[in-house]
């Protein structure tokens, strides 16, 4: 295990080395003076974690250390993926799950090919577009999130044991034993796991099943440094490691998930199950001063919206502006205005609606939103429509990063939607159920939960998928990854991408730096900037001159990002969470 520190073993030479590349830049071949700086320096004011054959970054240290002993055993990037995403159903049940559905981006090194595997959730065949709606045509917001309507068809084991089947080297059993073994013995409940619990009580409680879990018999709370077991779970993943993916979307688990879902009033059936697919699509690709951004396509509307504001901030001399100053915020909030405008208009599920994925990426469309964009003053909201084209999800999601020592790297990012879902566990399966029904348009106009405005595009529809703002990203240097990187935060997941990348790109941060930076976060609607309370004051109100609505809100986020170099590997953990760690060997 790598600590906080550059290893032991040489230290001074290393030292030294980085000292001459930071004062002699033309000493050190092949990399520019302003990533070396970028990577590591006496300059820094954090510093990343440091490793010379794999990382892997996630919000929870065992997981994080499972897939290192993976990497260890000589397994590669998707392997230990495919191994954390287990862990975490184990030890971050709020969000690790078997139960939900998400993105994982996979890059091998040999065949210089990048994957988007989407197992996002589906519809039930029964749903339809007014399901959450009542007599009078309001939209009903416990329907799409705490009642059995809510849940989506789940992706997460299909999609784990096709990226392990078609990518990795280990067996299911290699990769799974490690999260059986923790819901079997029992994980040591800690101050962050004890405090989600305790504050989402009601939501949780409500559904028997869960409370037995995670509630002691009487009632009371665990308490930190108390153990909490899950022979259910431990049991769900028994059979997925005997039958593979029909353990879970067949058979015994099937029918429990099934009945659940129907006692909560909600209308999934088996066949439902049967039928899942993973879908492997094609990434969405762009260029940003130099590197090339590798991102998810729809479903996922982050790939797209990064892009998109990319192409538009080329436009600006942001590094001569400065991080996080105020004419450079104001530009990135003016930009995520008009991408979140588009958001709600073009994008949903490929599979049904057609996306205008080249021209919301083209650089001719970046131009025309870029001319409209003033350095001295904001444009209101309302005055900002969906581009004219030719021809908020839970801050409960989790995203981890993995590299190995041949250059593999999986960004993977997956969810239940709210923190720990609809609340229910399926009786007898210790399998938290999603609620990602609520991701859908559940009336065109109105806000889901998280204050996202959705169209026709994305209007509910059986066994279709609903829009994600999961963000999944490498970043390319000469054909090689160069930064993994990824964020739960509902809405707000495309921006805390976007700007890890600037932080990185344009502002020469390392990657720890870039992580603890100040987050800001601007959706369209509703119109303000919402702030990190870091955020200087001086800056908030020379935002506020410009037109700007700020408001101060809780931390943006939870990145889990890996930086390479030809000095090694680099990774951070994002401080907003506890107990999240970057681990290295």
């Amino acid at each position: 295990m790598i600590v906080n520190r550059l290893p032991k073993l040489k230290p001074l030479l290393l030292s030294a080395a980085l000292s001459i590349t930071l004062c002699y830049p033309a000493l050190h071949s092949g990399s520019s003076y302003a990533n070396d700086i970028s990577i590591f320096s006496e300059m820094a004011t954090a510093q990343p974690i440091y490793a010379k054959h794999g990382m892997v970054s996630s919000q929870e240290a065992i997981a994080s250390q499972i897939g290192v002993d993976i990497l260890k055993q000589g397994g590669n990037a998707v392997d230990a993926a495919v191994a954390v995403g287990y862990a975490l159903a184990v030890t971050l049940p709020r969000a690790g799950n078997i139960g939900g559905g998400g993105f994982m981006l996979v890059h091998l090194a040999e065949q210089n090919k990048t994957i988007a595997i989407d197992y996002r959730e589906t519809a039930p065949n029964k749903a339809h577009k007014d399901i959450f709606l009542d007599e009078q045509g309001n939209a009903v917001d416990k329907l799409s999130r705490e009642h059995g309507l809510a849940v989506g068809v789940p992706g997460t084991v299909m999609g784990m044991e096709l990226a392990r089947q078609q990518y990795g080297t280990m067996t299911l059993k290699q990769v799974i034993a490690p999260a059986i073994k923790l819901a079997k013995d029992g994980i040591v409940v800690t101050s962050d796991l004890s405090n989600s619990l305790s504050g989402l009580k009601s939501r949780i409680a409500q559904w028997p099943s869960s409370a037995e879990i995670f509630y002691h018999a009487d009632g009371s709370d665990y308490q930190v440094n108390e153990i909490l077991k899950q022979p259910e779970l431990a049991h769900s993943l028994s059979l997925i490691e005997k039958n593979g993916t029909k353990g879970f979307y067949q058979g015994e688990t099937a029918k429990k998930i099934v009945a659940a879902v129907k006692e909560a009033g909600g209308v999934m059936s088996l066949q439902d199950l049967a039928n899942y697919k993973v879908v492997e699509r094609e990434p969405v690709r762009g260029h940003y001063r130099g590197y090339e951004i590798v991102s998810m396509p729809p479903p996922s509307s982050g790939g797209i919206h990064i892009i998109e504001m990319l192409n538009v901030l080329e436009k600006f001399p942001i590094d001569q502006l400065g991080h996080n100053t105020a004419n450079t915020l104001h530009l990135m909030a003016e930009t995520m205005k008009y991408a979140y405008a588009d958001r709600s208009e073009f994008l949903g599920d490929p599979d049904f609606v057609t996306v205008p994925v080249k021209q919301l990426i083209s650089r001719e469309y970046a131009k025309t939103i870029s001319d409209k964009i003033a350095i001295n003053k904001t444009t209101p909201s309302s005055e900002i429509k969906p581009g004219k084209l030719a021809g908020y999800e839970s801050d409960q999601t989790t995203h981890y990063s993995v590299v190995d020592q041949w250059g593999n790297a999986v960004a993977n990012t997956y969810t239940l939607n709210f923190s720990y879902g609809s609340g229910l566990v399926a009786k007898g399966t210790g399998i938290l159920l999603n609620n990602e029904m609520d991701d859908f348009s559940v009336k065109p106009g109105t806000p889901n939960g998280y204050g996202l405005i959705g169209g026709d595009a994305n209007a509910v529809q059986g066994n279709k998928r609903p829009l994600s703002s999961m963000s999944p990203t490498i970043v390319m240097k000469d054909g090689k990854p160069f930064l993994v990187t990824g964020s739960p935060g509902g809405s707000r997941i495309i921006n805390i991408t976007l700007q890890i990348i600037m932080n990185v790109i344009d502002h020469k941060l390392n990657i720890a730096e870039a992580t603890a930076a100040a987050r800001i976060h601007h959706q369209w609607q509703p119109d303000f900037i919402w702030a990190e309370h870091t955020l200087n004051r001086d800056t908030i109100s020379l935002l506020e001159a410009k037109g700007h609505q700020v408001k101060t809100q809780e931390s943006i986020g939870s990145t889990q990002s890996i930086m390479v170099s030809e000095q090694g590997i680099f990774g951070a953990s994002d401080p907003r969470r506890a107990g999240s760690a970057a681990i290295g060997h």
